[in-house]
């Protein structure tokens, strides 16, 4: 049996996974998936239920590693596992915040380069307020912070700025000034966490903007263009830095 090759998904948590391991779970979790799947609930996902993330995919009562990384568990709800690697090529996530470059306008439609095989699809009437007379003024090499809708390997990946009430809850086009660059997709989940001490140690050092991609791009504008490529410099550097490195670093910067 295939299940009994496998190693329980709890003792390999912080350790490196390889594609083809299968990772078994506590009983609890030995229910029928497809069913689950099935079930309409207006309410909170039940408890017991496992999310399964990027680089794993049900198989039986187990979990089927489909790349190589850092097993990853969160405990919270119903639980959840991941496998976090230091993957370079972006694949569109249903629900992840992205920053996309305008490419072209095509009738209604703007076309995005968002990192992936493909570019995606944003509608103009994908922006809080949009009508059909209230067109957005979104020009080729604009940046638009936005989501999701559709993401999936058989259909073209599209875009929206708005929320499921019609709020733009901070997405849209992102200012002319500022700066563009991009970081490895295991930097932005770290300094996507809550609480990252990254972000709260560079917010003592000065007042700045922030927009990070799930797609690896960071946006980020200072006071001035010597305050912004510092905050550049620290963010592609810190990927590769202690704590006590990155805080070194800091002091020398606030002369302390």
């Amino acid at each position: 049996m295939a299940a009994e090759r496998g190693v329980a998904a709890e003792a390999l948590v912080g350790q490196v996974v390889l594609p083809g391991d299968l990772l078994l779970l506590p009983a609890h979790y030995d229910e029928d998936a497809e069913g689950e799947r099935l079930r309409l609930s207006a309410g909170a996902a039940p408890q017991g239920r496992l999310l399964c993330g990027p680089g794993l995919r049900r198989s039986g009562a187990g979990l089927l590693v489909t790349k190589c990384g850092l097993l990853r568990h969160r405990p919270a709800g119903g639980g959840a596992y991941w496998v976090d690697s230091q993957q370079k090529r972006y694949v569109p996530v249903k629900g992840d915040h992205v920053i996309g470059i305008v490419t072209a306008k095509a009738g209604d439609v703007f076309r995005l380069d968002v990192g992936g095989s493909e570019p995606a699809s944003l509608s103009y009437l994908a922006f809080e307020g949009a009508t059909k007379r209230n067109r957005p003024n979104v020009q080729v090499g604009d940046l638009i912070y936005g989501q999701f809708v559709v993401a999936n390997k058989d259909m073209e990946p599209e875009m929206v700025c708005i929320d499921s009430s019609g709020k733009s809850s901070g997405m849209g086009i992102i200012g002319q000034d500022g700066f563009l660059f991009k970081v490895s997709l295991g930097l932005i989940r770290k300094l996507l966490a809550p609480k990252c001490e990254i972000i709260q140690e560079l917010s003592q050092l000065y007042p700045f903007e922030l927009v990070l991609g799930m797609n690896g791009r960071i946006w980020v504008k200072a006071k001035t263009v010597q305050q912004t490529l510092i905050i550049v410099n620290i963010l592609e550097a810190c990927e590769y830095m202690t704590a006590e490195q990155r805080k070194q670093a800091l002091a020398k910067l606030s002369g302390n």
